[in-house]
């Protein structure tokens, strides 16, 4: 795991728990757990970050899923998500300061 970030929810994947333009605070985690909320590297694009639900283990990774499975990339696409990609477990949001 990594250190403290932010992330910005883009999107309707994660709806109706986080919605589309919330930002999130996210820590890293010694230990994911099933139900965590978690940013992680996309496996198949390492430059995107995705948000979702941890569902279960799966392999040497972890299964991710978003709340809306209707409007949700995740792992029923794109498989598993290993461990190394896992950013942290979102930990709290905040309104952004307008300019």
């Amino acid at each position: 795991m990594g250190s403290w970030t932010t992330v910005r929810i883009i999107g309707p994947s994660m709806e109706p728990a986080l919605r589309s333009g919330d930002w999130w605070v996210v820590r890293p985690a010694r230990r994911v757990r099933i139900g965590h909320v978690v940013a992680a590297r996309h496996p198949e694009r390492p430059d995107l970050v995705v948000v979702k639900r941890v569902v279960r283990r799966e392999g040497s990774g972890w299964w991710l899923e978003g709340d809306n499975a209707g409007a949700s990339d995740d792992s029923r696409a794109f498989g598993e998500v290993g461990e190394e990609s896992i950013l942290g477990v979102l930990w709290w949001r905040y309104r952004r300061a307008r300019p």
